[in-house]
């Protein structure tokens, strides 16, 4: 029991008082700063559109054959035309083919130009920030200065 000895020794020299005890204690607390308002704007303006549009159309012409062939013709193409024949079956005490008609079909390609006014939109976003007043006391606390009002200059 040497402890209670020197417990002793202590007690008869010294007398200890305790005066302060340090306790840890951690919390949480959320700090509102402000808030922030958005919105769209959306503003429209007219436009003018001027484009080169092409177009292309296609003549049909029939022009008639009346001659007998010994074989069908195929389909050809004669520059921008392609020529499509149309076969007649004619009883004859023999058969023959007979060129009926061929059918022309010609490209024609044109321009022409196209303008016309258009509405074009765009959006755009407006933020607006509205502290608090809690926000107002912490940043004038922490620039260690009070608010002040400006003077009127005359």
């Amino acid at each position: 029991m040497m402890g209670e000895d020197k417990m002793r020794e202590a007690e008869d020299s010294q007398v200890v008082i305790p005066l302060l005890a340090e306790e840890l204690s951690v919390a949480k607390r959320r700090i509102v700063t402000g808030r922030v308002e958005v919105a769209t704007i959306c503003r429209e303006r007219e436009e003018q559109v001027d484009e080169l549009l092409t177009r292309e159309q296609v003549e049909i012409e029939g022009i008639p054959g009346g001659k007998p062939v010994a074989r069908p013709p195929g389909i050809r193409e004669e520059g921008d035309t392609l020529i499509i024949p149309v076969l007649e079956e004619i009883l004859v005490v023999e058969r023959r083919l007979f060129l009926k008609e061929e059918v022309r079909v010609r490209r024609v390609r044109g321009a022409q130009r196209h303008q016309e006014r258009v509405n074009v939109r765009r959006q755009d976003v407006v933020v607006t920030r509205y502290p608090t007043a809690n926000e107002e006391a912490v940043e004038s606390a922490a620039a260690g200065v009070e608010k002040q009002t400006p003077k009127k200059e005359k």
